[in-house]
């Protein structure tokens, strides 16, 4: 068996050579390694974010996290029962106080028409909800009219302390976090998760809670679990008393009823529409954006078809495609002899032609998308030569602008450039003697042109073709002022 060949360091020349590979290998990743992080930062990460929002679903769950589990209890006909409309007071009293309600209706109307105003016009009734107990627990005891007397009941004798002397103040640094006795979680868990809610986004606006009127939707729910407290004696003597005192204040007082508060502010409330859009949407994630851009939608038996006064997106698409490709087509035809002619003039001549190729880069894309619109309206300078030259009637003047047409015309103008640049510089490697060649051989012009100079410009309309119609297909600004209704791309709809 041959003995390892050994290098100067001692070790199997090999291992010494794998070594220095590794070594190689290494200060190339670390070179490259800046460039490789600024790709991730500014365009791999965005990317992935922008994947994730369109499944992330989170804003339903979050805002009413009582509500969709209570919904999970529903038989999917007609409205839900009180329980359900009682979650949701609960949790439009936090969602109202943080301003989410509003945002929780913008994203739920992307799915139904109306849900948007149906949450604002719901916020404004929710303080509703509470107000009936308030009024007769201080009717009975002035002690319930006063702003700190849940926060002394429920919580425990450090934290009054802390938020007693809490001003909201820099120098009094964060608010104090709310803790609950013991007992009172036991007996009163409802009404004490909603006054901790309360406490912190009255110390996220730094408002002391015990300087604020308490929430009448927490005064509603410790009602509601007063009555089925049997047992008082865990309690201090004081608290039993003041508990009993608000038994007895409360004794044939009627609830407010959250279903017939946010009916009477809604009747759609009373329906399942609302109801089955909330169950549909409330898991953290969702395929509904994607199903919603191919016209389709979650329902409550799973996806089916929009209305057709619906369907936008598949004939949006549709649009989009067809226009880019005309668009395309006639940067072709323009395009193609103007940059044969540049390829085949002398080079001071084409030089000057470029001059004039390249002159509509010199001026805004804005102001030449006006410009289209003065030349092709009705009354605009197109159709004023039309008439003048006797072509089209005074009162039968084209519609040039505002439709397809206007579209198609003044995003060939600006994108005609982009055509003839990559075509012109394939032409320009075509050697001229090809085409002498062949005509000394018996073709005649055309023959000459289809068999021998077209084909070796082809890659020319390729890179042409596919910058045109890339740019095109996602145009925003000139779609947007000449299209009208019906010349509009899929990327205004995007905006």
């Amino acid at each position: 068996m041959a003995e390892p060949v050994i290098a100067a360091d001692g070790r199997p020349l090999k291992a010494s050579l794998n070594r220095a590979l590794r070594r190689s290998k290494l200060r190339a990743m670390l070179l490259i390694a800046p460039l490789l992080i600024f790709i991730l930062l500014s365009f791999v990460m965005p990317i992935v974010d922008m994947l994730f929002r369109s499944v992330e679903n989170q804003i339903v769950s979050e805002t009413l996290p009582r509500t969709t589990v209570a919904l999970g209890e529903w038989d999917k006909e007609g409205a839900p029962e009180a329980p359900v409309f009682e979650a949701l007071a609960r949790d439009l009293a936090v969602a109202v106080e943080r301003k989410a309600h509003t945002r929780l209706g913008s994203r739920l109307n992307y799915e139904l028409t109306g849900v948007s105003s149906l949450f604002r016009k719901t916020g404004r009734r929710v303080d509703e909800i509470g107000g009936t107990v308030q009024e007769a627990m201080a009717d009975n005891d002035a002690i319930w009219n006063e702003r700190d007397t849940f926060g002394t009941v429920f919580g425990t004798p450090e934290w009054v302390t802390e938020m007693a002397v809490w001003t909201g103040a820099i120098e009094d640094g964060p608010a104090p976090i709310f803790a609950a006795q013991s007992q009172m979680t036991a007996l009163f868990p409802e009404a004490t998760g909603l006054y901790g809610e309360y406490t912190q986004l009255m110390a996220e606006k730094d408002d002391n809670p015990f300087g604020e009127k308490d929430w009448p939707i927490v005064a509603h729910v410790f009602a509601q679990e007063l009555a089925q407290v049997t047992d008082l004696s865990r309690l201090s003597a004081d608290d039993q008393a003041l508990f009993e005192s608000a038994r007895g204040a409360l004794d044939g007082v009627t609830l407010d009823d959250p279903k017939a508060v946010f009916i009477d502010a809604d009747e759609d409330w009373g329906g399942q529409d609302v109801w089955t859009t909330i169950s549909t949407y409330a898991p953290v994630y969702t395929d509904g954006y994607f199903l919603n851009s191919i016209d389709l939608l979650k329902g409550s038996d799973g996806v089916e078809a929009r209305p057709d006064n619906e369907k936008i997106y598949v004939t949006l698409f549709i649009r989009t495609m067809i226009m880019s490709l005309t668009i395309m087509g006639s940067c072709i035809l323009l395009g193609y002899p103007i940059a044969w002619l540049l390829a085949n003039l002398k080079d001071r001549t084409a030089n000057m032609l470029m001059i004039l190729v390249l002159l509509p880069f010199w001026t805004s894309l804005l102001v030449r998308t006006s410009a289209w619109k003065v030349l092709l309206q009705q009354q605009g300078v197109v159709n004023d030569v039309l008439v003048w030259i006797g072509l089209v009637a005074d009162d039968s003047r084209l519609t040039l602008i505002n439709n397809q047409t206007g579209t198609i015309i003044a995003m060939t103008h600006i994108l005609l450039p982009f055509m003839i640049l990559p075509m012109y510089s394939v032409m320009k490697t075509i050697p001229p003697t090809y085409l002498r060649a062949a005509k000394s051989l018996g073709a005649n012009d055309w023959t000459a042109f289809w068999r021998v100079y077209f084909p070796q410009s082809v890659p020319g309309i390729g890179a042409g073709s596919i910058l045109v119609f890339i740019l095109s297909i996602g145009y925003y600004i000139t779609p947007e002022l000449v299209g009208g209704t019906k010349g509009v791309f899929i990327s205004n709809r995007i905006a």
